[in-house]
């Protein structure tokens, strides 16, 4: 039996605060008035954020896709259209959603998913930059998936995509083709993995709604990739599946002993060899999102180390769809001695904040 992967996080009372530097990147006005799934990497001299960007609701018809540049993390461009969604059926706009950077060479390249209104055709789409301004047409990457972070690369150079349920893997270094399909559950159970996609396969096979992946590889290869359990199926754990066979196949889910807030996260591992998690384990507050914590494990198993990143408030300026939650779905990056944490905030704003690696003792 594999070794459990578990938190010992009970409250922010008492733990120590990283004090991070912090940056708004974006703050709407008066339209487009949603901002969500952020992304950030350094790519040739430049920081560069990726966001969903909505008039006002979450995941509603001509959703589109922004990128804003920094040279010095404080000073930020205006929000550039990375994306505009499709047309459906000639009259109603598709959906889009920012899934994150993978760097190859002299190439950045940066991804997004595409359905209808009515969560259906679902499609991986690529574009790819020299400089991180200017971007090619988009690039059909033949996957029926939105995922939930860019592309993760495993010891053996294999990158794997974390959607809902399904996480596809190519080992192509460049992660513009040769994606394969895959997931825990049968082949039968679905045919695409978007934000509606997930409950029927869950059901039938008796899981809660299993959804938004993140994963970490450990030193014996195993890859632990965790999931968030959202709507009447929270019950305050993450649940994770395994594979033992570098993302090949995956095995039967089951809840763990990691407490969350029914909200996205981010797995990833320290330059002195530690895993971390950066997430809202809290439970206190359902779907507070807040306070934005890192948990630190040394062995992989057990998150026994917790630090307060953030937990100040931001204002709604506009209520929309499911707008809320203070630290929504970071995405981490370590450079120079720093890690990088970007959010939303409220899903209205976008904020980045940085803390020194030396302050994880």
């Amino acid at each position: 039996m594999a070794a459990q992967v578990s938190n010992t996080y009970v409250s922010a009372v008492g733990l120590p605060s990283l004090r991070p530097e912090r940056s708004m990147i974006h703050v709407p006005d008066t339209s487009w008035l949603y901002a969500h799934h952020p992304a950030i990497t350094f790519f040739k001299g430049r920081y560069i954020a990726m966001w969903s960007n909505g008039m006002k609701d979450e995941d509603n018809p001509g959703q589109r896709v922004v990128f804003s540049v920094s040279k010095d993390f404080k000073k930020w461009s205006e929000p550039a259209v990375l994306s505009d969604p499709g047309i459906y059926k000639g009259d109603t706009l598709n959906v889009l959603t920012a899934a994150g950077f993978h760097q190859f060479k002299d190439s950045l390249v940066a991804y997004y998913g595409e359905y209808s209104p009515h969560r259906t055709n679902t499609h991986l789409w690529a574009r790819v930059s020299a400089d991180g301004l200017i971007w090619s047409a988009p690039r059909d990457m033949h996957l029926p998936v939105n995922p939930n972070f860019g592309p993760q690369q495993t010891a053996s150079g294999r990158l794997i995509i974390s959607g809902n349920f399904t996480f596809p893997y190519t080992d192509d270094p460049s992660g513009l083709s040769g994606w394969t399909m895959n997931s825990f559950y049968p082949a039968d159970l679905y045919s695409e993995d978007n934000p509606a996609t997930f409950y029927k396969p869950a059901e039938k096979s008796g899981y809660p709604p299993l959804c938004e992946g993140s994963f970490f590889q450990a030193a014996d290869k195993t890859i632990n990739m965790l999931m968030r359990v959202t709507g009447k199926g929270w019950k305050g754990k993450l649940w994770i599946t395994r594979s033992t066979d570098d993302g090949a196949s995956w095995s039967k889910p089951e809840e763990a002993p990691f407490s969350d807030n029914d909200s996205k996260f981010h797995f990833g591992k320290l330059p002195d060899g530690r895993y971390y998690y950066v997430g809202i384990p809290d439970t206190l507050q359902h779907y507070a999102r807040t306070p934005l914590v890192i948990s630190v494990s040394a062995d992989g198993h057990s998150f026994n180390k917790h630090f307060i990143i953030a937990d100040e408030l931001y204002a709604l300026k506009k209520e929309g769809l499911w707008k809320g939650g203070q630290y929504g779905y970071p995405h981490t990056m370590i450079k120079d001695g720093y890690m990088y944490v970007i959010v939303s905030r409220q899903k209205e704003a976008v904020e980045i904040l940085r803390f020194r690696l030396n302050k994880l003792k």
